[in-house]
């Protein structure tokens, strides 16, 4: 039995990953209390069941102690659980409950939204530092949040899921990696005018970039990193992996070198998946 504890940010997106692992074959309660999960993930042991519960921060007031004690209790019972932190930026969760007028759980009539968010997240904390997998959604769409839980849990064997991920400096870092390389030293196809607007995977960029020594060789470098430290990560009994690769814009560098690192991978393990977040 898998037990997937998923938690969050009012507005980032816990509601839709609950349904899409529902969708996936796991039994889902929402909001459940901290107190019934032992009881509940013994029982779904026994029947051989995966399961997905979801908590938010009512869940975890003055309830800290708590949390340690369940989470001893599912370690100690040798019930595998992971969590999952789903989160956004506090500008993008501002703009969603602005444009769905819904009201965020610990806002009062003297607690303003942002006061609200605030306080949620530091009742959060713990439950974020203890995270195998956080999921930033502030780049993400409903669909495309639902295609990235799909990716991540497939049910294909044990081993670690990896995920290659391009980005743009310009836009921010991303928050839901283990590992960033920037790659902005590299040749730009940028600066060619018939290249510019062509995204990184299209033929005559990958052409253009093939023809450089240092882009092979940060390829290689890149991939013998790899390579030599996944037995290592899947011998911690890691879940998850994600690397992140920056350029300055998100749309030609990064976007080749994750693209060629996730087919280079997807021959030789399951669970590869890569993300463009800023190709656009």
């Amino acid at each position: 039995m898998k037990l997937i504890i998923i938690s969050g940010r009012s507005g980032s997106g816990k509601s839709v990953t609950l349904n899409v692992l529902e969708d996936m074959g796991y039994y889902c309660v929402d909001n459940l209390p901290l107190d019934l999960l032992p009881d509940l993930a013994q029982k779904f042991q026994t029947l051989d069941q995966d399961l997905a519960i979801s908590i938010d921060a009512r869940n975890l007031t003055g309830d800290l102690e708590n949390l340690e004690r369940v989470l001893s209790y599912l370690k100690e019972n040798h019930i595998d659980y992971e969590i999952v932190f789903v989160n956004a930026d506090e500008n993008v969760l501002l703009n969603r409950f602005s444009e769905t007028r819904r009201k965020h759980p610990l806002t009062s009539e003297i607690i303003h939204l942002k006061e609200a968010l605030a306080a949620e997240k530091k009742l959060l904390q713990p439950i974020i530092d203890q995270a195998d997998l956080q999921v930033d959604t502030t780049w993400l769409n409903v669909h495309e949040l639902r295609e990235l839980i799909k990716t991540r849990f497939k049910k294909e064997g044990v081993n670690l899921s990896l995920l290659f991920q391009s980005f743009g400096y310009k836009h921010g870092l991303p928050i839901d990696t283990d590992f960033t390389f920037d790659v902005r030293c590299l040749p730009n196809p940028y600066w060619e005018k018939n290249l510019r607007d062509l995204p990184g995977n299209d033929p005559a960029i990958v052409d253009y970039l093939n023809d450089y020594p240092q882009v092979q060789a940060m390829f290689e470098m890149l991939k013998n990193f790899i390579e030599i430290w996944l037995p290592a990560f899947e011998a911690e009994n890691r879940k998850y992996l994600t690397i992140s690769i920056g350029c300055t814009g998100g749309r030609h560098r990064s976007v080749y070198l994750a693209q060629k690192l996730k087919d280079y991978f997807a021959k030789k393990r399951k669970n590869v998946a890569v993300r463009h977040r800023d190709l656009v």
